[in-house]
């Protein structure tokens, strides 16, 4: 049990207790002091996942598995969770528990990473709780906005379902298999009624994970009731690790087995397009958010249908949920900085009070849609390769037609926030959310597309 295997996660884990423990010591005031220290942490933890790039082995007795797929998931959870922390100080700056907010933020990213790496059904169970409790904590953060209670007490009550509905499986899967281990279980895994309901039940909490139907429900009332860092947070990263723990899953199960591609296929068909049209006619622009995080979810799980048919499938999923999460968190910035301004009628000629606001959300929003040349449309166009070469050509066209649905209801905000009068001067937060939201909208703009053909070949192992 080589202590050094796990570095990054060791890395996060001390860094939370340490900020919290910062936080009962400090005085309100100068909470804001963590957010720094939070984000050296995550630096520091990044540049040890790093320092693994190249890695292919089990460890910890085969319950954690270092290979690309965890070093890059690793990056992902850990760059993305430092832009939520960086928007944070603004927004939280006169709650009385500022300070603690860094630290569940990092056991809720630990928990992603141990979700990432597991190579064992209770390892990932014990990265998914982890996941989940902190994550209800957050999305309940403002404890004096029912709102926010009200997001919090739903994710919560779909949360406990789901996540007992995995032990439960866990166990069936366990008692009918002889192990929770992934390489035990490839070689024979166990194909008795009980043993497919136990991983039914395992797969349907991963559906929760990713805000997948039928677990979505909890996403858009997250969206809109957390605390916009939280919220950017939740809607990003519990879904990176939720696709790759059930990629790993599926990869592990014959399809002689249990027909495990077609049902994720058949779920993300119902997820992209659910996403689609309950967004269409949203007034709220973070619900309307969390809807695009449900169909995009969608997407993702299109890589996740053709693991084994499609050579580069992990390559596609990675880099989509990597450009996914930029983008989105580009746009909730957006949302931060304007003080949280969601009401689509009070968007009208935002454009003209705060033209680079409204840039970073536009090039957020085509992003997301996936319009040339920026990283969205790469990676989409990765998703639709890959479902074609793994022989499902009707998702991929159901996943064009939702792309040019989706259109609708984006055009919706960006339409009269160009185009309309304002009616009155649109109050702003600072402006360290909106140089967050151009650091995003950078890396979807240039960054990446730029530099996508040697992303792309680190990430398929070329």
């Amino acid at each position: 049990m080589p202590l050094g295997d796990l570095a990054p996660e060791l890395a996060v884990l001390l860094g939370a207790v340490g900020v919290l423990l910062l936080a009962m010591l400090l005085p309100q005031r100068h909470h804001r002091l963590c957010a720094p220290i939070t984000i050296l942490v995550l630096a520091s933890a990044t540049a040890l996942a790093l320092s693994q790039a190249g890695a292919e082995r089990f460890t910890f007795s085969g319950t954690f598995r270092l290979d690309a797929a965890t070093t890059w998931g690793r990056v992902m959870v850990l760059g993305l969770t430092a832009l939520c922390v960086a928007m944070t100080p603004a927004w939280m700056e006169d709650d009385r528990r500022h300070g603690e907010f860094y630290s569940m933020m990092l056991l809720s990213a630990l928990g992603a990473m141990a979700m990432i790496g597991a190579a064992d059904l209770m390892q990932m169970l014990m990265g998914a709780l982890l996941s989940s409790v902190t994550g209800y904590v957050l999305a309940a953060y403002h404890r004096d906005w029912e709102i926010s209670l009200e997001a919090g007490m739903k994710y919560f009550l779909l949360g406990a379902l789901a996540n007992a509905l995995m032990v439960f499986g866990a166990i069936l899967v366990m008692g009918l298999g002889g192990s929770t281990d992934y390489q035990q279980l490839s070689n024979a895994f166990p194909t008795e009624p009980l043993a497919l309901v136990g991983l039914a039940c395992v797969v349907f909490g991963l559906f929760f994970k990713l805000g997948a139907v039928p677990g979505h429900a909890w996403v858009p009332d997250v969206a809109e009731g957390a605390p916009l860092p939280a919220a950017a947070f939740l809607t990003v990263v519990p879904k990176i690790a939720g696709a790759i723990a059930l990629a790993r899953l599926v990869a592990l199960v014959p399809a002689e087995a249990m027909p495990l591609s077609a049902l994720v296929a058949t779920v993300a068909a119902l997820t992209m397009t659910w996403g689609n049209l309950s967004a269409m006619w949203q007034e709220d622009l973070r619900r309307l958010l969390g809807w695009s995080s449900v169909s995009q979810t969608g997407y993702a799980l299109m890589a996740v249908a053709v693991l084994g048919r499609a050579p580069d499938a992990w390559a596609a999923l990675i880099a989509f949920m990597g450009v996914y999460g930029l983008a989105n968190i580009a746009c909730f910035a957006v949302v931060a900085h304007l003080r949280g301004r969601t009401e689509l009628a009070g968007w009208a000629g935002i454009g003209r009070q705060h033209p680079l606001a409204v840039s970073i959300l536009a090039l957020g929003f085509l992003s997301l849609v996936g319009i040339p040349p920026l990283a969205g449309f790469l990676g989409k166009f990765a998703l639709f390769k890959v479902a074609l070469d793994g022989g499902m050509a009707w998702l991929a066209l159901l996943a064009v037609a939702n792309t040019v649905l989706s259109l609708f209801y984006y055009l919706r905000v960006l339409g009269p926030a160009v185009m309309g009068t304002p009616e009155k001067s649109a109050a702003t937060l600072g402006r360290a959310n909106l140089w967050i939201g151009a650091l995003a909208a950078v890396g979807v703009v240039l960054l990446l597309p730029w530099a996508w053909q040697d992303l792309w070949r680190a990430l398929s192992g070329g």
